[in-house]
């Protein structure tokens, strides 16, 4: 209504102005006017307001861009970063590599299997009859086979180790002083060992075990604040990407209404109601507004650059390609903000609060361990083992150099390993291993160093604490200048809008002039752009308030399976 009956007024202000022009111009210039009377009512009659994907196709066929559009909402770009980020992915390796770490030092408390297979022959001259020839110089050749087994082991508990050894060998002899050949000699044994002051509870074993485990847990923590901060930065590459896109869009819109004035302002010269030289300030200004669409479009193209580093896998990917089309829009919700209950939450769930204390907990691991390498060395050592003896025993007769061998009892290592179970041949010890350092020793300076480190990282722990109520505290009041802030734009966007209309209005009778109505164009534009940053400060403020609280992934409903 307002458009036609701005045409209306149009139409009477120039039909009482060619009133003094002669009859034939007068006709002209009413046949022209109705022509063009005709020609908008028809334009705003069949007008529509175009779709999102309309207008962004359009802009993409404007600016000669023929590739794909792939439509894609805030979710499917959360759900394409989960799945493609490259950052996350490299993240995603860490526990892997602290999982490999713990691995290897468990294996320190594998069995460990040893065995000895061995083969020697050794030849000697008699010097004595003891030597075991009947003759001086006679040769005397010794051969031995040797098969030994064992197993040792680290208990995890208490600190002590296990030994388990069963020897075996084979021997033959030329040797006339022999009672056995072959003899066999099976020989077991088993040796406990036990700290009972340092190394008891706890030893350097232990120790990087329990330091890696928190390692560990200390990498799922980081994978939880990179998944964090990286959904983080793609929701605010996403809302600068639809601002851009908005911007292109407001800007091609201003674009339009400044080439509209220049069309109009044409035909008044046409009719006569207006001079030439009005025209070129419209057309300035028609130029201008081109100017910023060509700088909003290679800020739309930039931004979406941004976009694509977060949500493709490679240069392969199809997206990288593909022309992304943002369907959300940021809205503006004013929501309320606790401040207190915020802090609470962030203390309780932010990972740099989380780390400190894992850190915390392993330096507290470390001086513990050297406070225990301070203490004496006493170590209880057991050993128990049987000997077993076997072969084919020789019968003799006579002594010294005139025994002879006259038979035979044929045995083998069967023999040895039954006199071996029957414990015919037992031996045992128990023994205790004591040893002190007198002096200043190293393990105090490092326990005193030890001490100084965990104070510092207590510390640390409290300042990571009031960062944290100052990062949520700051972000709260963020949001809420920048709700603020919406709320002036939007106020200031409307009046720019009524301001606008009223001088084109008063232009169109004749009570204003097209310098005004420019500056209010301009205006209006600069208005809604206003508006649309301000919206989008907004909507990364509240992005911005939920990473510092560190509750992302709560609100996205994303859950970080751990081992």
């Amino acid at each position: 209504m307002t458009r036609t009956r701005s045409l209306w007024i149009l139409t009477t202000t120039l039909s009482l102005a060619a009133v003094t022009a002669p009859l034939s111009a007068q006709q002209t210039s009413e046949a022209r006017i109705q022509e063009l009377i005709r020609l908008s009512a028809e334009r705003v009659a069949t007008k529509q307001a175009p779709t999102q994907s309309q207008t962004t196709q359009t802009t993409l066929a404007a600016t000669g861009d023929t590739r794909p559009m792939v439509r894609l909402s805030l979710d499917d770009v959360v759900k394409l970063t989960l799945d493609k980020n490259l950052d996350i992915a490299v993240q995603r390796l860490n526990p892997r590599i602290n999982d490999i770490a713990l691995a290897s030092l468990r294996s320190v408390y594998h069995p460990n299997l040893t065995s000895t297979l061995q083969t020697q022959s050794t030849t000697n001259a008699s010097t004595s009859t003891i030597a075991g020839g009947t003759s001086a110089g006679q040769a005397v050749v010794t051969g031995q086979t040797v098969y030994n087994g064992g197993i040792t082991q680290s208990i995890p508990w208490g600190g002590g180790s296990l030994a388990v050894q069963l020897n075996n060998n084979r021997q033959t002899t030329t040797s006339a002083n022999s009672l056995f050949n072959p003899t066999y000699n099976a020989n077991w044994s088993g040796q406990y060992t036990q700290p009972l002051l340092r190394n008891l509870r706890i030893d350097s074993t232990r120790q990087q075990l329990a330091v890696t485990r928190i390692n560990r847990d200390i990498s799922d923590v980081q994978l939880k604040a990179s998944i964090t901060n990286t959904l983080t930065n793609v929701r605010n590459a996403y809302w600068d990407y639809v601002f851009a896109t908005q911007a292109v869009e407001v800007a091609q819109k201003s674009l339009d209404l400044a080439s509209k004035l220049v069309q109009d302002n044409q035909t008044r010269v046409q009719v006569g109601t207006m001079a030439p030289i009005d025209v070129v300030q419209a057309q300035s200004e028609a130029a201008t507004r081109k100017q910023a669409l060509v700088t909003a479009q290679s800020t739309r193209r930039t931004t979406e650059l941004a976009l694509k580093r977060f949500i493709v896998s490679g240069t392969d990917d199809p997206n990288w390609s593909a022309a992304i089309d943002p369907t959300d829009r940021p809205e503006f919700r004013p929501e309320a903000i606790d401040v207190a209950t915020a802090v609470r939450r962030a203390l309780s769930e932010r990972t740099d609060v989380e780390i400190a204390k894992m850190n915390t907990a392993a330096n507290d691991v470390t001086l513990k361990y050297l406070q225990d390498q301070m203490k004496p060395q006493a170590d209880l050592v057991a050993f128990y083992g049987l000997t077993g003896l076997g072969g084919t025993q020789l019968l003799t007769a006579g002594t010294g150099v005139n025994r002879e061998v006259i038979g035979s009892i044929p045995g083998g290592y069967v023999d040895a390993l039954s006199s071996l179970f029957r414990s015919s041949y037992p031996r045992w010890t128990v023994s205790m291993n004591f040893s002190y350092p007198l002096g200043l020793s190293s393990q105090e300076a490092s326990v005193a160093r030890a001490r100084v480190q965990l104070n510092q990282v207590q510390a640390q722990l409290k300042q990571v604490e009031l960062q944290v109520a100052n990062d949520v505290t700051s972000a709260a009041i963020q949001a809420q200048n920048t709700a603020e802030a919406v709320q002036a734009a939007q106020a200031a966007h409307e009046l720019s809008q009524r301001k606008l209309e009223a001088e084109q209005s008063k232009f169109e009778v004749g009570m204003s002039t097209n310098y005004f109505v420019v500056q209010a164009q301009r205006d209006l534009a600069d208005a809604q752009n206003s508006e649309l940053r301000a919206i989008l400060n907004y909507r990364k403020a509240l992005v911005e308030f939920e990473r510092v609280q560190q509750t992302t992934l709560q609100n996205l409903n994303i859950t970080i399976l751990g081992r």
